[in-house]
């Protein structure tokens, strides 16, 4: 999605600074394996994308679920943000990331 766009490539173009602050980015979406490497190439993306398609991983972390726009529901995505120490224990979620301030959001304490 667009929303998604502008996310990855605020982290693509802060990503520097992340690595240096000690942070991985991995981005997760249920987008197949071709459409990952097609997006990772197309914006020149330094970090890992998932792809998780039978939905393990978003079901997991709880963020898949109902969705409203323009009045339609659907099933997808809640777009979030965890950040996750070195022993795997989510420090903080960041339930409603905005795309042009992951990064800022990220690095917040």
């Amino acid at each position: 999605t667009p929303v998604c766009t502008v996310e990855a490539c605020n982290f693509r173009d802060n990503f520097s600074l992340l690595k240096k602050k000690g942070y991985e980015i991995v981005g997760v979406s249920p987008n197949s394996s071709e459409s990952h490497q097609k997006f990772i190439g197309k914006y020149k993306l330094p970090f890992t994308l998932i792809a998780d398609e039978d939905k393990k991983v978003i079901n997991d972390y709880g963020v898949w679920g109902l969705k409203k726009l323009y009045g339609r529901e659907y099933m997808g995505i809640q777009r979030a943000t965890f950040v996750i120490d070195e022993t795997g224990k989510i420090e903080r979620v960041i339930p409603r990331a905005l795309s042009k301030k992951a990064t800022e959001q990220v690095l917040k304490p």
